[in-house]
């Protein structure tokens, strides 16, 4: 079995709702995440993914929970989730998110297009 394929991301709290980004290319609502790039930690992956994707520089907290899933060219992934706080920063859209929702924890629920990640929401 090959090496998974490491990612990470963040849950992204503000009062009581979350953000939640659009990714054109899937037409999926996500939380924001990435691959690990050489020599980076999962948490300095998490902020730089957060930053990339929706212009928010966060600091990063506890580990909420992992998720597991085969990718779209059927390698083993494992994204690790972090909970992040907002320091400043504006999203701006791009070719790769074209939306931010700031939401509540029901609409996160419905509106997330992934079972591992509505199962970080209810961990955070």
């Amino acid at each position: 079995m090959p090496e998974p394929v490491r990612a990470a991301g963040g849950v992204i709290r503000r009062g009581r709702e979350f953000a939640l980004v659009h990714r054109p290319r899937y037409d999926d609502w996500t939380l924001p995440k990435g691959k690990v790039e050489r020599g980076e930690t999962d948490e300095d992956c998490a902020v730089r993914e957060v930053r990339e994707e929706t212009g928010l520089r966060c600091r990063v907290g506890r580990e909420i929970g992992k998720t597991r899933y085969e990718d779209g060219a059927g390698r083993p992934k494992v994204v690790r989730f972090f909970e992040l706080t907002v320091v400043d920063g504006k999203f701006a859209p791009s070719d790769e998110v074209d939306e931010l929702r700031w939401v509540s924890p029901d609409e996160a629920h419905e509106l997330l297009s992934y079972e591992g990640e509505r199962h970080m929401l209810r961990r955070a």
